[in-house]
């Protein structure tokens, strides 16, 4: 083994790589991977019926049998997925309806699948079911007719019933203690923006859950004040509107651009050891609670709204609405600032519903659908109930003139949004309608009341559990999650085990630890989701522990100063 440890780190890169492919595509399944069961002498499946050729069409049902499952109580036929392969590779995607343990052998489960309407008499095709990121062996099944052009994996083996329950072998687990394990350096793409040395030996140390309770503590700095981040925030005054003659070249880059908070993101990203967890979820709920630097354009103006994120991504999720309700960016970005009884925006009062809460459908608490009676979706609200939070989101504007960061002559983008009195729609008010609440914000009442009873109306919608959790999980693991992953990460948004509904720290720490997200190796092609250019500019420098190039300012403190966006822009992603 070659003594420099860049070269090591990029042969474990390509071990992985090769050992993933042929995990895949081999016998060589890992030890917690799911077994379809086959027939004695061939691959071909051991079904229900027991049906050498089956038809083509939705109304056929059948039924396999797997094994090496250690399976949590919640998870039932939503924990997996199974799809089929023809001669072409095309995959189509096979309904699971049922999942029952077998009488006979405990060990041993049956999972009934709906043919896909796309799948025609089309010969032999391999299947397989998917879990926990896992995939199983394929095994062939006939539809229409037997054989085809379709060749078994390459090392496909018989996987016959056995009579008692197999052993598994320990191999896999312990690997999970040696260095750069694969579960770890999921784990740390996952909650990070990659991983470097000392994070991994850190992890490696301490263990995921004692790093996650280091991550979320409350870090203080040399005042005894709280801090949010790493490196400190960039000093950005707020500027007037229209940029002088004379500000021009550097002054416009600094003042008028996103230029400084880019940088500063990206320093923090990449050195900011204690802070990784809180930045990681930070930047995914900005892509969720979305403010454009394209219309706030000042980066001293986009500043608070970063603030308010970092501040509640370890908070309540109650108190990031309201914040960001009041935030100036936000109320430039979707017009609440000039929203008036007279002349009412709706723009907040829809995006709120629609992206930041409760979604346009009514969900399950894991995330499926609801549908009627006829089989359609059920819209969570109605242009009545938008009417409804517009009216509720009138009459707040920028404090120029009262508040501690108020200058004349300058819009203030620092302070909350304050209340215009005479500009508040002050009439009855319909909102989100479910059992428990109270449909109707009655006329007359203050306008902070009004705002408070419209956050909560919201916040205890039975959709937010769900529509949160699912976006979250989207982010940092999969964009794929299964019904019964979200559902678990769900009731730890409905409880976080003390009665507290909307804890971040519990969500997070849900999501992160599920027996979805963890695990040495995931072979489901559909596991994981694609790395945004960001995460992948991240993830790739911070393996090789970056600094400056030698002769640069000593401001830098053999840091980057952070001018990667140009990098990440060329790839469609221009930070905030």
């Amino acid at each position: 083994m070659p003594k420099n440890p860049l070269v090591k780190r990029l042969l474990f890169i390509v071990s992985i790589i090769l050992c993933s492919c042929f995990v895949t595509f081999g016998q060589n399944l890992p030890d917690d991977a799911p077994i379809l069961i086959s027939q004695n002498n061939s691959t071909r499946a051991l079904t229900s019926p027991d049906n050498k050729i089956f038809e083509s069409g939705e109304k056929t049902r059948i039924t396999f049998y797997v094994t090496n499952l250690d399976l949590l109580p919640s998870e039932d036929k939503r924990a997996f997925r199974a799809d089929a392969t023809d001669a072409s590779r095309k995959r189509y995607r096979l309904e699971v309806i049922d999942f029952q343990q077998n009488q006979k052998r405990p060990w041993i489960y049956e999972i009934t699948v709906r043919l896909n309407r796309e799948l025609g008499n089309i010969g032999d095709v391999l299947v397989r079911v998917n879990w926990r990121g896992m995939s199983s062996n394929r095994v062939r099944v006939s539809i229409g007719f037997e054989g085809g052009k379709i060749p078994d994996d390459v090392g496909a083996i018989p996987t016959p019933m056995t009579d008692q329950q197999p052993v598994k072998s320990t191999q896999e687990n312990a690997a999970v203690g040696l260095p750069w394990s694969g579960d770890r350096v999921r784990f740390m793409e996952q909650a990070t923006f990659g991983a470097n040395n000392t994070l991994e030996s850190r992890v490696r140390r301490i263990g995921i859950s004692t790093w996650i309770n280091e991550q979320m503590e409350e870090k203080q700095d040399a005042n005894g004040a709280v801090r949010y981040s790493s490196i400190p925030y960039p000093n950005l005054p707020l500027q007037i509107t229209t940029p002088l003659p004379s500000c021009t070249d550097n002054c416009l880059r600094d003042n008028y651009s996103m230029y400084p908070l880019q940088n500063w993101f990206f320093r923090e990203s990449l050195y900011g050891e204690d802070q990784q967890l809180r930045r990681r979820v930070s930047w995914a709920l900005s892509q969720i609670w979305v403010v454009s630097g394209r219309e706030t354009v000042q980066p001293s103006r986009m500043l608070p709204y970063i603030q308010i994120l970092d501040r509640h991504s370890f908070g309540n999720y109650r108190d990031l609405m309201r914040e960001m309700t009041l935030n100036p960016a936000m109320g430039n970005y979707l017009d609440m600032a000039i929203s008036t009884a007279a002349n009412p925006n709706e723009n907040f009062g829809r995006e709120i519903l629609q992206l930041f809460s409760v979604g346009l459908y009514m969900l399950n608490q894991d995330g499926t659908l609801r549908l009627d009676n006829k089989g359609n979706p059920i819209p969570t609200y109605d242009q009545d109930v938008v009417n409804g939070f517009t009216k509720v989101f009138t009459g707040w504007t920028f404090c120029n003139q009262t508040c501690q960061n108020s200058e004349p002559g300058i819009i203030n983008y620092k302070d909350p949004m304050i209340l215009q009195p005479a500009n508040h729609d002050t009439g009855i008010k319909e909102v989100l309608s479910y059992p428990g609440s109270i449909a109707t914000i009655p006329a007359g009442q203050a306008a902070n009341d009004d705002l408070e009873q419209s956050l909560d109306n919201i916040f205890y919608h039975p959709n937010v559990a769900p529509f949160v959790s699912k976006l979250l999980i989207q982010q940092l693991v999969t964009s794929n999650p299964t019904p019964v992953y979200v559902e678990r990460v769900a009731r730890k948004f409905n409880d976080n085990g003390n009665g507290i509904r909307g804890d971040l720290k519990a969500v997070i720490r849900a999501i992160l630890t599920d027996v979805e997200a963890r695990g040495n190796i995931k072979t489901d092609p559909d596991y994981g989701h694609l790395r945004e250019p960001v995460l992948f500019v991240t993830n790739t420098l911070r393996q090789f522990n970056p600094t400056t190039y030698g002769g640069q300012p000593v401001i830098c403190r053999g840091q980057s100063d952070g001018v990667l966006n140009v990098v990440t822009s060329t790839l469609d992603q221009d930070v905030f």
